[in-house]
């Protein structure tokens, strides 16, 4: 698929607000979810990107910066295998080729964090310096830099990626094996759960393994769509959170629930 000059700088903007949204975490641009369907809307490719964000979603979701260790770049690998899926034109047929190419860009994309932190922390030095100056419009602009520096350590490689052209990313993804696709495809695929895996052990408590198993069980059952097990799931929320209300107040308050994480938000 060749992109005009109007969806080149589109694709650009779309990389820099994923790459800013992965430090601010505000309007959540880097995620997979969202990141891949812009990337759809600007190229015209809307199916393929979004069958392919959520697949990465599911992915991203055992992603977390925890401590020292910095999590693989969500936004790096939803951008440039969303480019790499629309420039192959292949449509939902290559979303498990951008898939396999997605976790390896996403661990490359460490590399580019590191280097961009790295720069940031001289910056905060030099914020510092016209803190003792009291010169505010400085700091100001030395934080703008810092967030645009995010920005273009995505935009820059989906600039490249673009640049590289729709015909050199076909014969690529053509000249993949069909060995190698199927088999980064089970890997995927076992990332897929892995990520999941990872998000209900930091969730789970014995109090919400009850409401997984009806969770679990209800989707077994063909006939309700997702919109009746997101209703579903909302109730139960819902549900949850009034029996946790009515056993704190039982307790005076300020009793131990059971729920580590309920009691800590009630004592905060």
């Amino acid at each position: 698929m060749d992109l005009t000059i109007i969806q080149i700088i589109l694709i650009v903007i779309v990389a820099f607000l994923a790459g800013m949204e992965g430090v601010l975490d505000e309007f959540h641009f880097h995620q997979p979810i969202i990141a891949c369907t812009l990337i759809g809307l600007v190229t015209g490719d809307l199916a393929a990107c979004l069958v392919l964000g959520g697949t990465l979603q599911l992915i991203a979701l055992g992603w977390a910066n925890i401590g020292a260790a910095v999590a693989p770049d969500a936004a790096l690998a939803s951008v440039a295998s969303a480019i790499i899926l629309v420039l192959g034109g292949q449509g939902q047929a290559g979303v498990s080729s951008a898939i396999a190419i997605a976790v390896p860009l996403a661990v490359a994309g460490l590399l580019l964090t590191i280097v961009v932190r790295t720069i940031a922390t001289g910056i905060v030095h030099l914020m510092d310096a016209a803190a003792k100056e009291g010169n505010f419009r400085k700091i100001e602009m030395w934080h703008v830099i810092a967030i645009c520096l995010q920005g273009l350590r995505i935009a820059i490689p989906a600039a490249l990626i673009v640049a590289i052209g729709a015909g050199p990313v076909r014969d690529m993804l053509e000249a993949m094996p069909s060995w190698l696709t199927d088999g980064l495809a089970v890997g995927g695929g076992m990332v897929v759960a892995v990520g999941y895996a990872m998000v209900i052990n930091m969730m789970a408590t014995k109090e919400v393994w009850p409401f997984f198993a009806i969770g679990f069980v209800l989707a077994t059952i063909p006939s309700i769509t997702l919109v009746g097990l997101g209703g579903i799931g909302v109730a139960l929320a819902l549900i949850y959170l009034a029996l946790t209300k009515q056993g704190g107040s039982g307790n005076g308050g300020n009793g131990n629930t059971g729920d580590p994480l309920g009691d800590i938000i009630d004592n905060y």
